[in-house]
């Protein structure tokens, strides 16, 4: 089996990454990419022509884009049970929360963040619509896990979306509010995502 190479960086999303990757209990190599000239050399374009991290290596396949690599090694490991069973109904919901965290509530908080807001036609062709609701809508996912978003078991997908709150909460981008503070809880039975909680102060 090829060993699997995480490019990363301290302060970027790969964090998220490397937090399932320990979650996973899998080896993998780390190699640390500073922001600027490391991700533009030619090497590694060939792995991310758009020089971010995260990219992983595994052997001749490269995975880029946080979700997709969390969903990737969820599938790879699937004995692990962090991916729920093809075909299963928990499945539709692993796939819509994914997508949407990745897609709408992305794009949603980057908005919010650089101070753009869309007026009311702007949002019909946007894929998030509003900052609100977009909002609105993850936690009326939040409001119906059990206590995760795909039932009972902790998947690939609460911890990407549950590490995208997380530090939302941490830099104050967000205020938690008790379903956000409940789902947290949740998250944090498992121990590698509470020693995350407590290494960021909100444990």
């Amino acid at each position: 089996m090829s060993e699997l190479i995480l490019y990363t960086n301290t302060m970027s999303r790969g964090n998220t990454v490397e937090l399932f990757l320990k979650i996973l209990d899998v080896s993998y190599q780390r190699v640390e990419l500073e922001y600027g000239e490391s991700m533009r050399t030619p090497e590694y374009l060939a792995i991310n022509p758009m020089a971010k991290v995260p990219a992983l290596v595994d052997g001749k396949i490269v995975v880029t884009e946080t979700a997709a690599i969390c969903a990737y090694l969820a599938d790879k490991f699937i004995e692990k049970g962090f991916a729920p069973a093809f075909n299963s109904p928990e499945r539709a919901a692993y796939y819509r929360w994914f997508f949407f965290t990745a897609g709408p509530i992305e794009s949603a908080f980057t908005m919010k963040e650089i101070g753009i807001e869309l007026n009311e036609e702007q949002q019909k062709s946007s894929g998030f619509g509003s900052f609100e609701r977009a909002f609105h809508c993850l936690e009326t996912g939040l409001a119906s896990a059990q206590p995760y978003l795909c039932g009972k078991n902790l998947t690939a997908v609460d911890v990407y979306v549950g590490c995208f709150l997380i530090f939302l909460c941490k830099y104050a981008l967000i205020q938690p509010t008790p379903l956000i503070n409940q789902y947290i809880d949740s998250l944090a039975l498992n121990n590698e995502i509470k020693q995350l909680l407590e290494s960021l102060g909100l444990r």
